[in-house]
């Protein structure tokens, strides 16, 4: 009885790595959402998940604008493949460096968003940079996902 419990238990713990979930992300010229999206622009995630930013045209990379503490700020080489690990629970705030202007930016949360009023501080100094479609951090905001 006891080998089938340590047993059972060693098939769960193996499988446990099996659940992170792989998430993708579009950099696009054109999108659903008008010029320059990431497509989609929010993700929601858990702690272990994976998010690959897969350029659709030339010309974008990705960079972490805003990310909880303890997590790794990213930042992806010109149009390429880029992934990011999310081991941190808390809300992501990113952006194109090339196209903020024209509000080129998206959102992940990992489990629960406990960054909320940091991620809007550093908002607030960004929104002044979005020449157009500035309502896509608006959006963005509004995804969060409150306990």
């Amino acid at each position: 009885m006891k080998r089938a419990l340590s047993a059972a238990i060693a098939l769960l713990l193996l499988a446990a790595p099996g659940q992170a979930a792989e998430h993708e992300v579009r950099m696009l010229n054109y999108g659903k959402d008008g010029g320059m999206v990431f497509e989609p622009a929010f993700v929601l995630a858990e702690p272990g998940d994976t998010v690959t930013f897969v350029p659709g045209n030339s010309g974008h990379f990705v960079q972490s604008y805003a990310v909880p503490d303890g997590a790794k700020a990213w930042k992806s080489t010109v149009d390429e493949r880029f992934s990011v690990l999310l081991e941190q629970e808390g809300f992501y705030l990113y952006v194109c460096p090339p196209h903020l202007m024209m509000s080129m930016l998206g959102a992940i949360q990992v489990g629960r968003a406990g960054n909320i009023e940091d991620v809007k501080s550093r908002a607030a100094k960004l929104r002044p940079k979005l020449v157009m479609k500035g309502e896509r951090l608006d959006a963005a905001l509004a995804q969060i996902v409150e306990d």
